[in-house]
């Protein structure tokens, strides 16, 4: 998994760029500064969502910084969420501890070169314990991640099984539950670190939501590559055709709307654009065009990469060797130009919408 959030709606307007990018840059020199270099392998859109909510509900634990200059950028400078911030803490906690769930799976399945395989164990292990003391340092316990992506493996176990253990058929809605009840978790401990209680079960409905969304997206996308090598697809191990897969996201993103309005937030617009429009930009996208190139083109929580590891980011004009662009124009290169954002918007210069910037 996933592939929500991409930085398009951000782009929209130089002060969403700007918040979107910092919390995008800070999550990867908070892993650089909590783990590795090669931590950085982890950063991903959808988890720096943890560090924007952190932010949202009390922006004065959320120190900013100027960032020294970044290939990624350009070789610009930039404001970043600071290493200190909880918020950012957490995002990068979250992020090692499910890339290292991601490459153990890997190695189960036989998905990595059999002399890779001792390297990546150890590599998970490292991630793991990182994620795990990064986590802790801000009081959450990844304890309950590790056990979720525990559960999600017995029950596709489970679905997969011509007798299951429990005598019935598993539904899909059982096979995205653990991915639900651990994002729930991970939002709701952003209201602990912001000092707002009440908020807490409002993010968790949302949180849940959200996970519901990034599994069956994710299901959907990889559905026929899934079905073309014999592995574990929910939507093929369940039965459920695409049309009642979009109703579940429809439905869901809509839940995530009513939940987030109840959510009391010092500053809401980033996180608005986020998890409410850039996730109906999602679902579009997703069940709109699902080539097997969306795998390597819309990093995502635990999305797989070229190089097995977990994630790879993109920010921008800049593109991994993978991709289709890499190597094309500038023009060519940028987010602004594939057709998913705003009509106005001109490469790497923002657009003159009212609508959006006036928010």
């Amino acid at each position: 998994m996933f592939g929500i959030i991409r930085p398009c709606s951000a782009h929209s307007c130089p002060s969403l760029h700007e918040a979107w990018r910092a919390h995008l840059c800070g999550l990867c020199l908070t892993l650089r500064d909590g783990q590795s270099q090669a931590a950085r392998l982890a950063t991903n859109y959808d988890t720096l969502i943890i560090s924007v909510l952190a932010e949202a509900q009390l922006p004065s634990a959320s120190p900013h910084r100027t960032a020294g200059p970044c290939a990624l950028r350009g070789f610009r400078t930039a404001d970043v969420v600071d290493a200190r911030a909880r918020g950012a803490r957490l995002a990068a906690g979250v992020s090692l501890v499910l890339a290292a769930s991601r490459m153990r799976d890997q190695v189960a399945d036989g998905d990595v070169a059999a002399a890779t395989v001792a390297a990546r164990t150890r590599l998970a292990a490292r991630w793991q314990e990182g994620g795990a003391r990064l986590a802790a340092g801000v009081g959450f316990d990844v304890g309950v991640l590790t056990a979720t992506v525990d559960r999600q493996l017995e029950l596709e176990r489970q679905a997969g099984s011509a007798f299951p253990l429990n005598g019935r058929p598993i539904g899909l809605l059982e096979l995205t539950a653990p991915t639900e009840q651990a994002v729930a978790a991970a939002f709701a401990h952003t209201a602990v670190l912001a000092e707002r209680p009440g908020n807490a079960a409002t993010l968790a409905e949302a949180g849940g939501f959200f996970g519901r969304i990034a599994h069956l997206l994710d299901a959907v996308a990889d559905q026929d590559e899934d079905d073309a090598r014999g592995a574990f697809n929910p939507l093929t191990a369940t039965g459920t055709g695409r049309a009642e897969a979009r109703r579940l996201c429809d439905d869901a993103a809509h839940g995530l709307a009513l939940a987030l309005r109840e959510v009391e937030l010092a500053d809401r617009h980033l996180v608005d654009v986020l998890l409410d429009a850039e996730v109906r930009r999602a679902i579009e996208r997703t069940f709109a065009d699902n080539a097997a190139t969306a795998s390597y083109e819309q990093p995502g929580w635990v999305r797989k990469s070229a190089a097995g590891v977990g994630t790879f980011f993109t920010c921008g004009l800049w593109r991994p060797r993978w991709s289709r662009r890499k190597g094309r124009p500038s023009e060519e290169r940028c987010y602004l130009r594939d057709g998913s954002c705003c009509d106005c918007c001109e490469c790497c210069t923002c657009c003159t919408c009212l609508e959006c910037c006036s928010n």
